[in-house]
């Protein structure tokens, strides 16, 4: 069984912000279709499933994702975990994956680090950053420019994510799907 998670905030207001690529990316791939809704209040997020795929997007806010991954965790046991999240690191247009390592203070992949470890593999989407107000940037809307950078990026993540579902190798993943941000 294998857990997508995309990281993000609930509500209308949150929608297209920054800190929701995670629930973008979910988004698109529940796209697909064949999914039944397979819980709401009991993991603390909308979860979805098709066959041995799970696709959750947290209802506990960025900063308690954890407390959601976990209660899946508990309950289906999955043997791959892929947390989808913004990263303030990249340029807006980069994509890169990788296994465990630092949350670099995103307060979303702390929490779930305090509750489930670190191995799971992660697929890191750029929002670029503004070091003067991080918070306000994290939490603003894409510009329609921003969005057109965004889309392709969104399409080929959601491709890898896929191949990383069938192969688990992330390494093959991220030589294969990585993007530096356009100049």
């Amino acid at each position: 069984m294998t857990l997508v998670a995309g990281l993000g905030n609930i509500g209308s207001e949150y929608e297209n912000t920054r800190h929701n690529v995670g629930f973008m990316l979910a988004d698109l791939l529940l796209n697909d279709g064949g999914f039944s809704n397979v819980g709401g209040s009991k993991f603390k997020g909308e979860l979805f499933k098709k066959s041995s795929l799970l696709i959750l997007k947290p209802s506990t806010f960025m900063n308690a994702s954890g407390i959601a991954v976990k209660l899946v965790c508990d309950f289906y046991k999955p043997d791959q975990i892929i947390i989808i999240h913004d990263d303030l690191d990249l340029n807006l247009g980069a994509l890169k994956f990788k296994n465990g390592g630092s949350n670099a203070g995103h307060n979303g992949l702390k929490s779930i680090d305090t509750l489930i470890g670190t191995n799971y593999d992660r697929v890191r989407i750029g929002i670029s950053n503004d070091k003067n107000n991080v918070i306000s940037h994290v939490l603003g809307k894409f510009n329609d420019e921003e969005l057109n950078l965004l889309v392709p990026v969104l399409i080929q993540a959601k491709q890898a994510v896929l191949e990383l579902i069938s192969s688990k190798d992330i390494n093959l993943i991220s030589s294969k799907f990585s993007l530096k941000a356009p100049k």
